[in-house]
């Protein structure tokens, strides 16, 4: 199969969301100079992403047509089976394409090397050979399981590396939580899923404070092509209401993770860290969570 069209879906660079908070480059540069911070290399890292970019454009000649997308566009667009998308940016912009690729192959490009860790953005330069090649069909990918959350008032939301569950400011998260044929109530600060290669996102800070304090965290990683997701309970709290037994565990497609909300308002479900695409999660409505059917097809260098 040859792709018929390139979705190259891109973010803002730090700069161009500076110079739309401060109206002009010159201000932008004069607010955070003042703070101490360095503009220089702001300014490489806006270079480094355009040159990237630039490299790409040529390439965008070898199918029929193509297209440049916003990221904050994503929620609403739909992709087809002849789209090849590449996404350039940070390795969270290939964890919010993912989410609405429809499983479309996705080619990762890291515009800065020495800063972004890469971990999902496998191409540094993308040649005109490699791009003909893969868009005919020729290429290796890495199947990534995902997480599903279906809501009992039929909505649904997918995560690529983790879901928060829990309040929308600052306060205490109330729910019932059924895991394992048990049910409890609790208060915490929320709940967060971890998909297997999401253990590298949100996941991986839960597991610095267990080392800081000297635990263990061999349990808190999971492969990311099998189908189990591993869930925490973020500072349960005990008290005459509310218990912490059940504070962290590995959900299955057999063993799935159901929660009941008990927020009258603020409470929330989001996937990877887009709070503004999130899931209103008050009291009456309930929500199971497990792997996905749907799979995240990332193409390999």
């Amino acid at each position: 199969m040859k792709f018929e069209r390139i979705i190259v879906v891109r973010s803002k660079t730090f700069l161009e969301e500076l110079v739309e908070r401060f109206n002009s480059k010159e201000q932008a540069k004069f607010y955070l100079e003042r703070s101490g911070r360095n503009f220089t290399e702001i300014i490489n890292d806006h270079e480094n992403f355009y040159q990237s970019l630039n490299q790409i454009r040529p390439l965008l000649n070898l199918v029929e047509r193509h297209k440049f997308l916003d990221k904050s566009f994503l929620p609403n667009y739909i992709f087809t089976e002849g789209d090849l998308i590449i996404g350039i940016g940070q390795d969270g912009l290939i964890a919010n394409i993912a989410k609405y690729a429809n499983g479309q192959p996705i080619i990762g490009i890291n515009p800065n090397p020495a800063i972004y860790d890469g971990i999902l953005l496998p191409f540094e330069n993308l040649t005109e050979k490699d791009a003909s090649r893969i868009i005919h069909g020729e290429y290796d990918k890495r199947k990534v399981v995902m997480a599903r959350a279906d809501f009992s008032d039929g909505q649904s939301l997918l995560a690529f590396n983790d879901f928060f569950i829990g309040p929308k400011s600052h306060t205490s998260a109330r729910y019932s939580l059924k895991f394992e044929e048990t049910e409890e109530s609790q208060s915490s600060s929320g709940i967060i899923v971890s998909t297997g290669i999401g253990s590298t996102g949100w996941l991986s800070s839960i597991n610095n404070m267990i080392t800081s304090l000297g635990g263990k965290t061999d349990k808190l990683k999971l492969d990311p092509k099998i189908e189990k997701l591993f869930f925490v309970v973020r500072e349960p709290f005990i008290s005459k209401s509310s218990t912490a037994s059940i504070t962290h565990g590995i959900i299955s497609n057999k063993q799935p993770l159901i929660i009941h909300s008990k927020m009258v308002e603020k409470g929330v479900l989001f996937s990877d860290g887009i709070e503004t695409d999130f899931v209103s999660f008050n009291i009456g409505t309930s929500v199971e969570i497990r792997p996905a059917k749907e799979r995240a097809n990332l193409v390999l260098n």
